[in-house]
């Protein structure tokens, strides 16, 4: 009640005196809530030492919750030695009592090699009881290994399914890995305008590869309205996260630009910078850019 403030005024230091109460009697929720205040510095200095300690203590209790934060610990290598086979043997526990997170972990050590002998086929069996539980990182990775092959037959529609349903949560590279499949056709019928929606929606997330694609629909009229204002703004966002062809289109671009036309994407850019940068993208603050 004090941790939530529920009923009560919150107050971490009294929710850690009742949790360590219950921990004493080897409450597993009181050791995991003790656990977790220790690794965010709830009501007490930031401790992994500590918090490691009354994560283990609910851990072998056989709280899944518990396992899945030990075994993060060991792999971060917070408050104890790096050990990623110790790191995967408490992942493993707490997969196979149903924790997503666990399980996507467990895929991805499975994909990589890593602590464990590398197993496309077990990946996917990994992903898929996470993804099913509707973690977007889990959908998207098995929509990748439907798309290229790995530990299950190349299957467009399923790649598709998966994306999809991640991309649907907000998820950048699904969301950008289905507007390309669209775009191209796979696994659905082609269609340009869906394409750079998506696009659009990884691209407001500070996506590169997404950016740099809507602004190639953009200065085509591929999907959008042809406007060479909004092609030059996303390019020059995208190069300046990094992406090389983008930075080159936007130089080819701007020879067939006005020189009005070039001061306003540039305004325009330097705004989107700003705001993808303070993560607060909005359209109609570009907009009132454009029409000044």
């Amino acid at each position: 009640m004090y941790f939530s403030g529920r009923g009560v005024n919150k107050s971490y230091v009294n929710a850690q005196k009742h949790f360590r109460l219950a921990a004493k009697w080897n409450v597993t929720q009181a050791q995991y809530s003790l656990g977790e205040m220790f690794a965010r510095g709830l009501g007490t200095t930031l401790d992994y030492v500590e918090a490691a300690k009354w994560f283990r203590e609910a851990a072998e209790q056989g709280y899944a919750k518990a396992q899945y934060k030990l075994g993060f610990i060991h792999d971060s290598g917070l408050g104890v030695a790096p050990d990623y086979q110790e790191a995967t043997n408490w992942y493993i526990k707490a997969a196979e009592q149903g924790h997503a997170k666990a399980q996507y972990n467990l895929g991805l050590r499975y994909a990589m090699g890593n602590s464990v002998a590398q197993n496309d086929g077990k990946a996917v069996r990994w992903y898929r009881k996470a993804a099913e539980q509707g973690l977007a990182k889990a959908q998207y990775n098995l929509g990748k290994m439907y798309n290229a092959n790995r530990g299950v037959a190349r299957d467009y529609g399923k790649a598709l399914k998966w994306y999809r349903k991640a991309a649907e949560q907000g998820f950048a590279k699904a969301q950008y890995n289905l507007g390309k499949m669209i775009k191209n056709g796979r696994g659905v019928a082609q269609d340009s305008k869906a394409a750079a929606k998506w696009y659009r929606k990884a691209a407001e997330q500070g996506h590169a590869k997404a950016q740099y694609n809507l602004g190639v629909r953009y200065a085509k009229g591929d999907g959008v309205f042809k406007n060479y204002i909004y092609a030059y703004m996303w390019l020059d966002v995208s190069a300046s996260n990094g992406h090389v062809r983008a930075g080159k289109s936007r130089d080819i671009l701007e020879e067939r630009m006005t020189v009005v036309d070039k001061s306003i994407a540039q305004r325009l850019a330097k705004v989107c910078k700003k705001q993808l940068n303070d993560h607060i993208f909005s359209l109609s603050e570009l907009r009132e850019v454009f029409c000044r």
